[in-house]
């Protein structure tokens, strides 16, 4: 606690001074999922007052969590920001904010569409609705000199394709870590594609 304290004293004004205590809520919760044995969930919380915040409450709240996860999965697979491809720390700051940005401006046309077909946001597929998106692009590009009131029967046509990708709320869903295929143990590419292949040039050559 001390050196985070040093720390935003000497130029770091993101990190908050810590507290020298703090009070925390333990709250035990019974699950008894059909199929699964009653276990006891112990959950630790600063929201101390019993009746705003009971504990049942607390734990769908933890339950929900499961959603952090797929967005957090939409972000590194679907819009492939598990390797980041910038050098500087600037650039790689610029291609996270692109990246986010373009995750919430497909979080908020998939809402639009929810809303349109009374469902809930997250009944409907990112991918989904990325690859949607896509199929559109053409037409979009074609046709979207029109007046605005074609483009926003085009944008209707647009939710309604989206909205047809749904998927089913699975929290309990649980799948192992491991690859289904074993790639190729091919090296990494450790000096330019140019120079490795002029390299294979001359051993061609010498055989």
């Amino acid at each position: 606690m001390a050196e985070a304290r040093q720390a935003s004293v000497h130029g770091q004004p993101d990190l908050q001074i810590l507290p020298e205590a703090l009070t925390v809520r333990e709250c035990r919760v019974r699950l008894t999922q059909p199929g699964f044995r009653v276990r006891v969930l112990v959950l630790a919380t600063t929201l101390l007052d019993p009746v705003a915040y009971p504990p049942a409450e607390l734990a769908n709240l933890c339950r929900m969590r499961w959603n952090a996860e797929l967005d957090l999965r939409s972000l590194k697979q679907t819009l492939q920001m598990d390797v980041l491809r910038c050098k500087t720390p600037e650039l790689v700051r610029k291609e996270l904010w692109t990246h986010i940005l373009a995750y919430n401006l497909m979080r908020t046309v998939l809402a639009q569409a929810a809303h349109k077909h009374d469902l809930q946001p997250r009944c409907l597929s990112f991918k989904g609705a990325m690859q949607t998106l896509e199929a559109f692009q053409s037409v979009i590009a074609l046709q979207g000199e029109h007046d605005a009131a074609h483009r926003l029967r085009l944008y209707h046509h647009l939710l309604d394709a989206i909205a047809t990708h749904q998927v089913g709320n699975r929290p309990d869903r649980y799948e192992p870590r491991m690859t289904k295929r074993h790639l190729i143990p091919f090296t990494y590419l450790s000096k330019p594609r140019a120079e490795i292949k002029r390299d294979m040039a001359k051993r061609l050559m010498t055989i």
